[in-house]
């Protein structure tokens, strides 16, 4: 009866331990980036139940280049400083084959610890005595995935033959960390045709039975991780993991824990550290973090004037990198040696707020408690940390403490960037949690009970809004409150409070469709409710995608309706969708398709004047890329502008889809006060009717002060950031400043200035886009997917606003050169990412543009006379460069001076060479390669289809003497595999030129 493996109390039990892990392509012959861990491993028992495990000897390597060609390069300085930590025995619980707590001295870092935890994976052994072959969710470092036993049996041999293979794409627990991902939503229908991440792991055994039991003799592990963001057809980058742990010896001498407190460091899963905060493009030693910030803010402030530098956005990176290791005292010290000068200011507000740890919004609440922020400069920098930070629970609680702080409450605008920030923390806190504790969205819940209560109807729609963005199911019950619904007592409150309402279940209906369809269809078909509130419920209905039944059911009510607005936005809703070629439409789509033909052709007849909703979108399948556009036309018999307009646009990559941006605007008090006056309504021609529009907006200023006339919002990625009620009060305030003395001296100040001659520089750098997956490998290393954006620009700010009344009598000539220049950097990742060591391929895309224009311009405004031109300026060689580039990078923290960093395609595979040479090139590289028929086989193809080339374009205007040129330059992998993955892989550039003679 085979059982568990066992090791014997008083012995010492010597395995020989070796890791590998490979990244990069699969195909032999290119480069890839892995290391290597290479140990002997001690095992003993400590107590019952309770054994030690140490390292003798590790030794860590590195490899950029091709594998198996290229050696494994030891990384001797990194082995050295970790060796203490290595060669610490640890303690761990191991009962009947299963690994439970781990022990270990509080010096053993986690990354560190979850290397250990890589090996005592391999011993975690389920064995069930009555069975050969059986199936179950086993725990391990990755989590609780799908795991399927085999057990043979040698009797000559006196072995049993075990083997185990864990699903990672069937987990009942699975750990991994996203971050930049809590506004996607993943495509289910695209996930069952292509996975865009999927994983394995095959684990073999060779066990002995023994006096004292069973004896691991050898053990091989081989994991497959592989990821493409298209289909897989289009290719895959892949992750290898390789272990071995092979029986030397038993010794009798025990293992001596050393005379430390040994703690409770979990147990066999995965523990994160480091890791979420390190950005895998660099790898920076910190010695002295406050002076290395200071140096770092120098070089971008210096650099980045006249032009912006083309390392500027590593540069602005590494200033990241730096303040996210910064403790709250370094911030404090950098804003006040620098606050003063402008320069510094704007780099720091730029970077502090996109770092994305507690800190940052410590940082912003107490600067701007203090007066040392402006409400603009706070407002940008609440904004991009709300959204950069990770929702922790001390997060959430800082930004529910800033809600409540009495400068961001006396602050109107502060409040809702808050407060519509606190609902977006929750949002995104909630992703990563299978059932979300509805404590977090109470109190937004209890604020909007007080607000109906004194019938507050601004506060209602501002925690409507909040409720929105957090998406919580619980909420649905305080919205449906305030739903015109039949007995319901929030039936007096304003139209645009039930329009708000209705609108905020949009994000809920994404995670309890069921429930919002049945809420959506009993708002569609109550006739009594106004027909814009219909309309939005038809909107909120097909967000969540409904079943064919449903579809249909919506076109008989259709048939039936007497209302042309109600019907013809329903029908033009369903019939744009069934042009939809988005996989994650496709059965709305389906559904639609056979709804709009039981409806009259006669709907799609209607003119602009009736309600409409567009969605057009484009998806190709095999890259699983797509955009998508939709706009809502909700317009009423009578009136003259449309009551309301919704514009959204969605983008699909990847297998997931992402609500980009979002625009709103709603003229409900417009439209009744531009109805008093009748003479709108005539028949009449243009500019007769323009002119009554503005002398009825004249009149706008004789209403009562709280009279609401429109309201506007902005959303990103489905959360509300902005929005603004603009009442009459808000029109008298806009005239009060722009005919107000200050805006008087700004008119004089900017012509003093442009007559004495001025120059204006501004710098923005901007964190677009970090986009982050890291999940552990079987080995216990974390392995990496990310994609992020960085870009910096510089770009002169003239002078704007003069007052027309001091010009009226000028005769002016202004002269002016501008040089706007931006700088982009954008980097996908995958490999083996920690603060102390790194082995990833990177693809890096760079953009450097510069477009600079001298113009002349003179203007004599009582003569009525003026005239712009453009001067001759020197143009630099390029205006425009692209340069993509996919590289294998091996580098650690001890000893970055020896980084290695290697093309994936090596020089000597393709020349840009004529077809010949080419051919014989790779033919005799091969040989160095190996003499074995795999490879022949591959070089075969390498021959027949090398695809490189270099192309340059040009085009003349003779008349102005213009001649512009593009040149297009390529070495990619599609002589392998002639797909789009490896098409991308390699090098690429673009390069702009323009040059102006004069004919």
């Amino acid at each position: 009866v085979l059982t568990a493996p066992e090791f014997a109390a008083g012995r010492t039990y010597v395995y020989k331990y070796e890791t590998l892990l490979l990244g990069g392509l699969p195909e032999e012959g290119l480069a890839k980036a892995g290391l290597k861990i290479s140990s002997k491993v001690h095992i003993s028992a400590a107590a019952e139940n309770i054994y030690l495990l140490k390292l003798v000897e590790p030794e860590i390597f590195e490899l950029s280049g091709v594998w198996p060609k290229d050696p494994l390069i030891p990384a001797a300085k990194l082995t050295s400083a970790l060796a203490a930590q290595l060669t610490t025995p640890i303690k761990f619980e191991y009962t009947s084959g299963v690994v439970g707590k781990m022990f270990a001295p509080e010096g053993v870092s986690t990354m560190v610890l979850n290397v250990y935890r890589g090996i005592l994976n391999v011993l975690q052994l389920n064995i069930k005595k009555t069975h050969n072959i059986y199936e179950l969710q086993e725990a391990g470092a990755q989590g609780v995935c799908k795991t399927l036993y085999a057990i043979a049996e040698d009797e000559k041999a006196e072995r049993i033959l075990l083997t185990k293979t864990r699903d990672l794409n069937h987990c009942q627990e699975k750990i991994m960390k996203d971050m930049g991902l809590a506004y996607t939503e993943k495509c289910a229908k695209c996930q069952q045709d292509s996975k865009n991440l999927r994983g394995a792991t095959a684990y073999n055994y060779i066990l002995k039975p023994a006096a004292s039991g069973i004896v691991i003799l050898e053990a091989a592990v081989n994991e497959l991780i592989q990821f493409s963001p298209f289909t897989e057809m289009n290719g895959a980058a892949q992750m290898q993991t390789k272990q071995s742990l092979v029986f030397l010896e038993i010794q009798k001498a025990q293992i001596v824990p050393i005379e430390v407190q040994y703690l409770h460091r979990g147990s066999l899963k995965y523990e994160f550290s480091t890791e979420l905060l390190q950005a895998p493009i660099q790898l920076i030693k910190i010695n002295n973090v406050q002076t290395q910030i200071v140096e770092t803010l120098n070089h971008l402030v210096s650099h980045n004037v006249e032009r912006v530098h083309e390392d500027a956005p590593l540069k602005f990176l590494e200033l990241i990198q730096l303040l996210r290791a910064a403790r709250f005292e370094d911030l404090e010290m950098l804003w006040s040696k620098y606050r003063t000068r402008p320069a510094y200011r704007q780099w720091i507000l730029d970077a502090i707020p996109v770092i994305g740890t507690p800190a940052a919004l410590r940082f912003i609440k107490e600067k701007f408690a203090a007066d040392e922020l402006t409400v603009a400069e706070a407002a940008q920098a609440l904004i991009a940390s709300i959204h950069m930070v990770t929702a922790s629970t001390e997060a959430i609680t800082q930004v529910e403490a800033l809600a409540a702080n009495n400068k961001i409450v006396e602050s109107p605008i502060l409040r809702e960037i808050v407060l519509l920030g606190y609902g977006t923390m929750i949002s995104k806190h909630c992703v990563e949690m299978a059932v979300c504790p509805a404590e977090l969205i109470k109190p937004i819940q209890n604020l909007l009970a007080e607000a109906v209560a004194e019938a507050d109807t601004q506060e209602i729609s501002l925690l409507l809004k909040v409720l929105g963005n957090a998406g919580h199911p619980s909420s649905l019950k305080p919205i449906t409150k305030i739903l015109p619904i039949h007995g319901t007592a929030a039936a007096s409150l304003p139209m645009k409070v039930h329009a708000d309402a209705i609108m905020a279940l949009r994000n809920i209906a994404k995670k309890e469709p069921r429930m919002i369809q049945e809420l959506a269809l009993q708002l569609y078909m109550d006739k009594a409710l106004h027909p814009e509130l219909r309309m939005l419920a038809c909107i909120l209905l097909f967000e969540t995608r409904p079943a064919m039944g449903l579809v249909t059911t919506l076109a008989n009510i259709v048939k039936q309706e007497e209302n042309l607005q109600v019907a013809s936005f329903t029908y033009s809703h369903m019939k744009s969708l069934t042009r939809s070629t988005a996989a994650i439409h496709a059965s709305v789509a389906a559904a639609c398709n056979v709804a709009v033909k039981i409806l009259s052709p006669r709907l799609n007849r209607l003119s602009m004047r009736y309600s409409k909703a567009v969605h057009v979108d484009n998806y190709y399948s095999p890259l699983m890329i797509g955009a998508a556009a939709s706009a809502f036309y909700i317009n009423d018999a009578a009136t003259i502008l449309p009551r309301s307009f919704v514009a959204r646009t969605r983008a699909y990559f990847a297998g997931a889809a992402a609500d980009v941006l979002e625009v709103g605007v709603r003229t409900e008090g417009l439209q009744e006060a531009l109805l008093k006056n009748p003479a709108l309504l005539d028949n009449v021609d243009r500019m007769t009717k323009m002119k009554r529009v503005i002398k009825a907006l004249s009149e706008l200023r004789s209403l009562p002060a709280r009279t609401p006339l429109a309201s506007v919002y902005i959303k990103f990625f489905g959360q509300e950031i902005a929005f603004a009620n603009i009442d009459k009060s808000i029109i008298d305030q806009a005239i009060a400043l722009a005919t107000g003395p200050s805006v008087q001296t700004f008119g004089k100040n900017a012509i003093k200035a442009l007559l004495s001659g001025a120059s204006f520089h501004v710098a923005k750098p901007l964190l677009a886009t970090e986009v982050r997956r890291i999940l552990p490998t079987a080995a216990g290393l974390p392995m990496e997917l990310s994609l992020i954006h960085i870009l910096a620009t510089t770009t002169p700010a003239l002078p704007e606003n003069f007052l027309l009344a001091h010009l009226m009598k000028t005769d002016i000539q202004l002269e002016t050169e501008i040089k706007p220049s931006v700088a982009v950097n954008t980097f996908a990742v995958m490999g083996v990412n920690t603060a102390i060591l790194q082995a990833v391929l990177i693809s890096r895309a760079k953009l450097n543009s510069i477009v600079p224009a001298k113009i002349a311009a003179r203007l004599d405004i009582n003569e009525g006379n003026f005239k712009i031109e453009a001067l001759p300026v020197s143009v630099p060689e390029h205006i425009a460069a692209v340069h993509v580039e996919t590289l294998a990078v091996a580098r650690n923290i001890e000893d970055l001076a020896a980084a290695r960093i290697t093309p994936i395609i090596p020089d000597k595979v393709l020349k840009p060479l004529s077809r010949e040479i080419l051919s014989s090139k790779i033919a005799s590289a091969s040989a160095s390669f190996s003499q074995s028929s795999e490879i022949t086989e591959q070089d075969d193809i390498m021959k027949t289809k090398a695809t490189q080339y270099e192309k340059k374009y040009c085009a003349k205007v003779f008349a102005i003497g213009l001649k512009s040129c593009f040149k297009v330059a390529t070495d990619n992998a599609a002589f392998i595999r002639d797909i789009a993955l490896y098409k991308l892989a390699g090098k690429h550039s673009v390069t702009g030129m323009l040059r102006f003679k004069p004919p």
